[in-house]
């Protein structure tokens, strides 16, 4: 481990590069992606669409950050800590913040861009609405599912004894049905299953933590050249599926370029001890960037179309400042409370049931 870290310690300068990942996406979605994806042909401030059309690329760049925090948070936890402590992160939050947007668009939401129903708001509890017939209530919760894929994946395979002892198998194996998937038949399914269109970054992050963890060999600098490879493939083969919405605007070098400069940026900030700011500043910037992500799309679509505004960059300005606010007050006021009990309930849960959050934890100790 490196000097001055421990399995609690943050790796603090992840927290602002997640600000900067979802700004990106902030960026995309109002200066290059919408209102005008639902219809109506108004994009809030096209000006910004020549440089906010490569925001897309947040998103990958926070499965980069995933695979790293996701084996950090591995660490010194079964399969069954791991998982409650990914559930009591992920679903309160999302459950919180998917309600707060149905019910804008419910009184707000002029149809027939913005309709919600009861039946859309209970498929989308079980987070792939689209899996049970039903529209996500903001259509950026497809990186959600894909996020929980991995989660599941891990815990399968910390169940199995194979995570993180056997990673480089695992990442061998996952990439290679990447490309034999991609190569031939393209199944839809395997897309979905092994996230053939994502691996490549989640691996590069898992492989990035890999080296924070002091590991040095040429095995792990070859897997890291090979998945840094199919995440730019990846990144770039993404264009395919927007071009239908987007009309090819993309430069594919300027992909690829952003693409690796990412995850060097990323791979920097985890050798970087101790950021220049307040401890307490930087907790709340990694915390609020959830629910920013969550809260910002279809619910500013939906306050920038109900309030028709004059001056389309005064009212994101606004729009932004307030979901971001807004956030904050959700990671400050709800989602650390209700993490920490959602935690405590499962474990002692868990515990009881004779499956301990931590190796060699014995039976009835108190939980994490």
């Amino acid at each position: 481990m490196p000097p001055d870290a421990t399995p609690t310690s943050r790796v603090e300068a992840l927290d602002l590069l997640r600000l900067v990942a979802v700004m990106g996406v902030v960026l995309y979605h109002f200066g290059f992606w919408g209102p005008a994806a639902h219809g109506i042909p108004q994009v809030a401030i096209p000006s910004l669409a020549p440089v906010a059309k490569y925001g897309f690329l947040g998103v990958p760049a926070f499965f980069v950050i995933s695979g790293f925090v996701i084996a950090y948070s591995a660490e010194g936890r079964t399969a069954t800590g791991f998982a409650i402590a990914r559930f009591s992160r992920i679903y309160p939050t999302f459950v919180f913040c998917m309600t707060l947007t149905f019910l804008a668009i419910l009184y707000l939401g002029p149809p027939p861009h913005f309709e919600v129903t009861f039946i859309r708001w209970i498929a989308n509890l079980f987070i792939a609405a689209p899996a049970l017939g039903q529209p996500y209530v903001d259509t950026s919760y497809w990186s959600l599912v894909i996020e929980v894929m991995f989660y599941a994946w891990v815990a399968v395979l910390m169940a199995a004894g194979l995570f993180p002892r056997r990673i480089d198998a695992i990442i061998l194996v996952w990439l290679g049905i990447t490309f034999a998937n991609e190569l031939t038949i393209d199944a839809p399914i395997f897309e979905k299953l092994f996230l053939a269109d994502d691996s490549g970054f989640f691996a590069v992050g898992l492989l990035i933590h890999e080296f924070y963890r002091g590991r040095r060999d040429r095995m792990l600098y070859g897997l890291l050249v090979l998945s840094i490879g199919t995440a730019v493939f990846q990144s770039i083969h993404k264009l395919e599926r927007l071009a239908p919405h987007t009309g090819g605007a993309f430069d594919e070098w300027i992909v690829a370029a952003i693409c690796l400069v990412s995850i060097a940026v990323i791979f920097l900030a985890t050798q970087v001890r101790r950021m220049p700011l307040p401890a307490g500043a930087v907790l709340a910037i990694g915390g609020l960037t959830y629910p920013l992500y969550l809260l910002h799309m279809q619910l500013g679509y939906v306050l920038f179309v109900h309030q028709a505004p004059f001056s389309a960059v005064l009212a994101v300005a606004i729009i932004v400042s307030g979901t971001t606010l807004l956030s904050w007050a959700v990671w400050r006021f709800y989602e650390k409370p209700v993490q920490r009990w959602t935690r405590e309930v499962l474990t002692g849960y868990a515990v009881r049931l004779g499956w301990p959050p931590k190796p060699n934890a014995a039976v009835g100790s108190p939980a994490e």
